[in-house]
């Protein structure tokens, strides 16, 4: 199934002084999944909502905070 969040567990050594986070989470951005940009996209309305997303393009744009509540998610 396809999702812009991937995962990963880093190595956790039995001296850490602090409680682990045994997942890791990321986000990639869209168009690592686009072999290419394709002609005609349709863009934002206005210039306040591209500066918003950063992107001209709506299907460029991601909300890159993981989306559980609190920004994060530990096992």
């Amino acid at each position: 199934m396809f999702t812009q969040y991937k995962s990963w567990r880093p190595y956790i050594s039995p001296f850490d002084p602090c409680k682990p986070i045994r997942v890791k989470y990321f986000a990639t951005p869209p168009q690592l999944y686009m072999g290419f940009q394709p002609y005609g996209l349709p863009q934002f309305e206005t210039p306040k909502e591209a500066l918003r997303a950063g992107t001209l393009w709506p299907q460029l744009s991601s909300p890159y905070p993981f989306p559980i509540k609190g920004g994060t998610k530990h096992d």
